[in-house]
């Protein structure tokens, strides 16, 4: 062959592109999975054991001591605000050991959970309050609820 004659450009086939292709996939993947953007949980699926989940779980256990649900077996709503005060306090302990350690978006997630409940907690003590003094002035209890109070 001479000069003059070109031959056809040979084809350079690069397959390292597949295997990074590949692993920037699985890197990506894994860094979604991380940073919680998988799905949330379904039904009979746990959610991700993370801090807002447990800030969750916080409140609502203070929710239902709360009677903000009603009871299965009677479905009658039952405060019971020494244990609803015993939850809230826990939340409180949580936020002052965490103070410093999070995110702006977890301390506002609990400083706003602990300013909910704190108001709603107030709210059924002055319910209580009030029921307790009807009930001894001979009048009936409030149809709304049973409030149970430390003692009583």
């Amino acid at each position: 062959m001479s000069e003059n004659e070109q031959q056809p450009p040979k084809i350079q086939v690069d397959s390292d592109w597949k295997e990074e292709a590949r692993l920037e996939k699985e890197r990506l993947a894994s860094q979604a999975s991380q940073e919680g953007d998988e799905p949330s949980a379904g039904p009979g699926q746990l959610p991700p054991a993370d801090f807002q989940t447990l800030v969750s779980t916080m409140v609502t256990q203070a929710l239902m001591a709360m009677g903000a649900v009603p009871d299965p077996a009677t479905g009658k709503r039952v405060a019971y605000l020494d244990l609803a005060r015993f939850h809230i306090d826990m939340l409180d302990v949580l936020e002052q050991k965490t103070k410093g350690n999070l995110s702006d978006e977890e301390t506002q997630l609990v400083t706003g959970a602990l300013n909910e409940l704190r108001m709603q907690y107030v709210q059924l003590s002055k319910q209580a309050d009030a029921q307790l003094k009807a009930q001894a002035d001979g009048g009936p209890a409030d149809a709304a609820g049973d409030l149970r109070t430390p003692g009583a």
